[in-house]
């Protein structure tokens, strides 16, 4: 039986990405609380492992040669458990280059996109002092809705975003997708981003990767102390 991976994880988007992949492969693993808003990211033996002082990240004891392997940035910690496993990567060569695009998809787009909007549109109004910018709520929301009408076309001939099988594209994407009304998204005239995210909700390792210390996360607009380390360093 193979050691545990080493998952340094808090409840966020970005966290579920791996939990849930964890749990779907049913890979054994051991969760490290990084506490962002405490600035537990900024420790020096957490930035050993993550180097930009972001979570998630791995250990895993069992890694290439035998040696263990340390991993930051999420869609690579994706890629690696992917062919380590062997799961969730498609069968093909063309399967994976499909995987890959959006997988890149995620990580260049919608997830900086729907983090500033998140940002921009419950947190910065409720900073001391409030930083409530008009122009910065509709450019996100505007560009988080654009790549929603991307995804839906995807999906539109699609089961999951790559295919017909499920992949860690939809790993990636699900977390953020599945936070769409706090972005002051809509998903009326997005059946097919609708009826992914359902199918995804569903899933036992999606709702076990959620579920993974959600007691910790917490409205960080009523948290001003957690500003200061979340948003100015």
């Amino acid at each position: 039986m193979s050691m545990p991976i080493d998952l340094y994880y808090w409840p966020t988007p970005n966290g579920w990405k791996i939990s849930v992949c964890l749990e779907e492969m049913g890979l054994p693993y051991t969760t490290h609380l990084i506490d962002i808003g405490h600035g537990d990211q900024f420790a020096p033996e957490f930035l050993k492992i993550s180097p930009n002082n972001r979570m998630p990240a791995i250990t895993d004891q069992d890694g290439p040669d035998s040696a263990p392997v340390s991993i930051f940035e999420s869609g690579a910690i994706l890629q690696y458990l992917a062919r380590k496993t062997g799961q969730f990567y498609g069968t093909t060569e063309r399967n994976r280059i499909t995987v890959d695009q959006w997988l890149m998809w995620q990580m260049g787009g919608l997830g900086p996109m729907a983090g500033q909007a998140h940002h921009f549109l419950k947190y910065a109004p409720a900073m001391d002092p409030p930083n409530d910018l008009p122009y910065a709520k509709d450019r996100y929301r505007s560009e988080v809705a654009r790549l929603y009408g991307v995804l839906d076309r995807q999906l539109a001939g699609n089961e999951f975003v790559a295919g017909d099988f499920i992949s860690i594209a939809d790993f990636s994407i699900w977390g953020w997708a599945s936070l769409w009304e706090g972005q002051q998204q809509t998903l009326d005239d997005k059946q097919n981003l609708a009826r992914w995210l359902d199918d995804m909700g569903q899933r036992p390792g999606v709702i076990a990767g959620r579920a993974l210390h959600a007691d910790k996360r917490v409205d960080a607009t009523q948290n001003r102390s957690s500003h200061a380390t979340l948003f100015k360093r």
